[in-house]
This record gives C-alpha cells, sequence and structure tokens, in this order.
C-alpha cells in the first residue's frame, strides 16, 4: 500500500512516499521516495517569533509542489505534520490556514509529546527485543523529543526546546538544559544502560562518517572525536571535507552536542541511527489505523 507523509518542521520540509507491508507480524515501510527542501522556518521563529512573508512564500512553493506530485502518486492516505517552528510561531496558525486556502492541502500542528509517540511507537515494534529498555531520541531543528519504552510500552516521553536551528540562534534557555538533564536522570536505566535510538538526518550522517555505518550505531567516545573534529572546522571545510551539504554543514555540530549532553546524562554508550522519523512514524500510524478500519469494518458485516 503506497501512502505518504509531510513533516514540517523548524529546518526542513519533507515529503515522504512509502510502500508499507506486513513483515514477520510487524508493519514495514519502503521508501519510494523522499524530498528534503531545507526552507529553516525556525531561523524566523526563534529569533522574532514569526514566520516572514519571504519563508511563508518559500513554504507555500513547496506545499504546492507537493501537492502536484501526490496528485501524481495518488498514494492510498496522507498524513501532514508541522512541528517546533510552526507551533511556536505567532502566525503558525494561521500560515496553516493559508496553505488550506491555497493548495487544499491539510496540516495539523502537532505537540512535542504527540511528535515522541509517533516516532518511537511505531520504530520500536522493528528493532527491540521484549524486555529491553529504550530511549528514542529525536533531534531537530527546534525541539529534542525522547521517549523511554519498555516491552514496546511507553514509559515516559518529554519535548525540550532545544534543537540545532535553536542552538545556533543561541535561543536555549539554561532552564531547558537543566530541565533536560532532570529529566533524564529521573528516567534513568538503574540496570547496565538503555539502547538508545536516535532519529535525525544528523545523527545519520554523523553515524556514516565516523561510526559503525554497516551496523547504524556510533559510540560515545567516537561521537565525541567526531564532535571535537568537526567544531574544529569551518563550514566551508565541512562542505568540502566532509561531503556535507551547506544545510547539513552548519546544524551537523549542534546535533552532536546535543546528542552527547543526552547519552552523558542518561548514562548511554553508544546511539544506534535506524533512519527512521517522524515521516515514517506517520506512514506506520496511517497503515495500522487503516488496518484497524478493515477489521472493524469485516467484524460489522459478518455480524
Amino acid at each position: 500500500m503506497l501512502l505518504s507523509s509531510v513533516d514540517i518542521g523548524s529546518n526542513a520540509v519533507r515529503l515522504l512516499l512509502a510502500n508499507v507491508y506486513e513483515k514477520d507480524g510487524h508493519s514495514v515501510a519502503d521508501k519510494a521516495s523522499l524530498i528534503r527542501v531545507p526552507i529553516r522556518l525556525g531561523m524566523d521563529v526563534f529569533n522574532s517569533g514569526r514566520i516572514s512573508d519571504e519563508r511563508i512564500g518559500l513554504l507555500l512553493k513547496t506545499m504546492s509542489a507537493f501537492g502536484n506530485l501526490l496528485d501524481v502518486y495518488q498514494p492510498a492516505a496522507v498524513k501532514m505534520c508541522a512541528t517546533a517552528a510552526m507551533r511556536e510561531a505567532e502566525n503558525g496558525k494561521d500560515i496553516a490556514k493559508l496553505i488550506k486556502e491555497e493548495t487544499n492541502l491539510n496540516i495539523k500542528i502537532i505537540d512535542g509529546l504527540t511528535e515522541a509517540r509517533i516516532i518511537s511507537q511505531y520504530n520500536s515494534m522493528l528493532m527491540l527485543p521484549e524486555g529491553d529498555r529504550s530511549l528514542f531520541v529525536d533531534v531537530g531543528g527546534g525541539s529534542t523529543e525522547i521517549s523511554v519504552l519498555e516491552n514496546h510500552k511507553m514509559l515516559a516521553s518529554g519535548s525540550f526546546k532545544i534543537g540545532t536551528i535553536r542552538l545556533l540562534c543561541d535561543k536555549i534557555d539554561n532552564n531547558e538544559w537543566n530541565r533536560l538533564k532532570s529529566w533524564l536522570l529521573s528516567v534513568k536505566s538503574t540496570r547496565t544502560g538503555m539502547i538508545c535510538m536516535g532519529s535525525g538526518g544528523n545523527i545519520n550522517k554523523i553515524t556514516k562518517l565516523f561510526g559503525s555505518y554497516k551496523k547504524d550505531f556510533i559510540s560515545f567516545k567516537d561521537l565525541q572525536k567526531a564532535y571535537k573534529q568537526m567544531d574544529k572546522l569551518t563550514i566551508d571545510e565541512r562542505i568540502t571535507q566532509l561531503g556535507l551539504r551547506p544545510d547539513r554543514a552548519d546544524v551537523i555540530v549542534p546535533a552532536a552536542k546535543i546528542f552527547l549532553y543526552i547519552m552523558d546524562w542518561a548514562g548511554i554508550d553508544k546511539v544506534i541511527a535506524p533512519k527512521l522519523g517522524l515521516a515514517d512514524g506517520l506512514v506506520l500510524e496511517m497503515y495500522n489505523e487503516i488496518k484497524k478500519k478493515v477489521v472493524a469494518e469485516s467484524s460489522t458485516e459478518y455480524r
């Protein structure tokens, strides 16, 4: 079944088209196409509190293009969600309304805890054996969402106003760092340590460049070395020497810093980067909703 999702983040806007099917008793999403446009709504929001006319225009053009692609692909269902930048922007709701009027696309602005639930709930089924406690960490441009799961059940989740764009703009309050640290200490496993799943393009790229890419993980020590190495380079040097895109070259160092703090405070020795995020969680959520609906209709039919 072909399904689609749109993730309007603080750094980039993503359109995912994925074929979703059953495998070994789990729902699996295979990417058919992923388009990423680095509009950087957070640069406006975290500095001025609202999204500028220039970026509104870029977002409208992007969503219009996405709408045309969806008309061609004809997925069975589509979900579109906006995260930190749109939910914090004074004009976020007005922009969502404008997009509806101009493109007929419905955007839902979700809160941080909903974002954390979507990212972790469906991905945990695919990767974690029974009994393991895991920490799901999604570091975005405007916020970091963290969920703690054990036996595929949510134990706790938190959303923090800590993100790569926010860090670049020097807009993270010290109280928010303290809140993150206290929260992590409160959920920290008393056993040998938790499995950590990292989500986002930055941790994926860091793992590819400095970690064990074949096994999709990077150790705490290797991440420390990567952070120091990248931090010494200018943005231009990161582009030429590491092969990073310009819109990745500036945010990758703040992302590494955020992950290092989280791993240190939670007592985690490595982070696994399975290349799954909000867009993937949304298509899996849709698939499971469709399955439940089909089952419910079938039971009604045979009553």
